[in-house]
């Protein structure tokens, strides 16, 4: 059956593959932008001024909520690490109280969340029932998920999407890393024993599609590969796979001196594995990192 679904952060990455898949199996799309609408599926919300369009809203059967500060490969200042918090935490409680006030109310909200939920966990193998950590990104990611209790107080059915890096051609995880390593200018980042939580874009928009219909699931999902890798063993397929060598690791001091706290998240690794998604039945067409690779950069 085609629902009406509201997309929040339509422009990002995973908006930008997710959007066609759904509108493709006959669903309607409504999309709430920050910027000036420019079309009649656009309606305005303001995050962090409080302000949002209830029009989509109230007639969404299912609302997908993925807006937020983008987090850039620099160094962040404290105004940047603000931005990242508050877009994420008081974009998501706004909308989440919004949804709460209808009488007419979606049946599922999808929210974003991250894999730095669970902050830096060397060998342990993390499940959703696994603690947060104590980091930056995990402290966002525990205050981002909290922020959307009024919706799932009123019955709303609710999905944290502790999604791992996305796997696409030009943008994301990869985008900054693949033009590097064609100029064979690659490496590990520090010691390369940090564990890198990763998916192909393809199976996170799958992913997503299949929490939109599975009504009993709720709660956290690992969205990532099952297949976990460390960071010298990523590198190393990502170097195979585009024919080049990478024997130029960066010392663990220098990103630290150079990109400061952005530098330290880059040294932190999550064993994540997908349990929800494979007791649920999902099947993951790219479950290894080397096919996953080939998929996205010689399509």
């Amino acid at each position: 059956m085609a629902d009406t679904i509201v997309i929040t952060g339509s422009h990002g990455l995973l908006a930008s593959g997710l959007m066609p898949r759904l509108a493709s199996r006959g669903h309607s799309l409504l999309r709430l932008v920050r910027g000036r609408p420019v079309g009649a599926d656009q309606f305005l919300w303001d995050p962090l001024g409080g302000t949002i369009d209830v029009s989509p809203l109230e007639r969404a059967d299912a609302v997908v909520h993925l807006a937020g500060e983008p987090i850039p490969a620099v160094r962040w200042s404290r105004a940047k690490m603000a931005r990242i918090y508050d877009s994420r935490v008081k974009g998501t409680r706004l909308l989440s109280e919004t949804l709460a006030g209808f009488s007419r109310r979606p049946r599922v909200l999808i929210s974003a969340s991250a894999s730095g939920y669970y902050g830096d966990r060397g060998e342990d193998v993390l499940t959703e029932e696994s603690s947060p950590g104590d980091t930056f990104l995990a402290r966002v990611c525990r205050d981002w998920e909290a922020a959307t209790e009024p919706a799932r107080r009123v019955g709303i059915r609710v999905v944290h999407l502790r999604s791992g890096n996305v796997l696409a051609r030009r943008r994301g995880f990869l985008g900054p890393q693949v033009p590097l390593f064609r100029l064979g200018l690659g490496g590990r980042l520090g010691s390369g024993r940090q564990y890198v939580p990763w998916i192909a874009v393809d199976d996170w928009v799958s992913a997503v599609e299949h929490l939109l219909a599975a009504e009993g699931l709720m709660g956290p999902v690992n969205v990532v590969a099952p297949e976990a890798v460390k960071n010298h063993e990523f590198t190393a397929t990502l170097a195979r796979v585009l024919r080049r060598p990478a024997f130029l690791p960066v010392p663990g001091a220098a990103l630290k001196l150079v990109m400061a706290e952005l530098g330290v998240e880059l040294l932190r690794g999550q064993r994540m594995r997908p349990a929800v998604l494979v007791e649920s039945g999902f099947t993951f067409q790219y479950p290894d990192l080397e096919s996953a690779l080939h998929h996205v950069l010689h399509p």
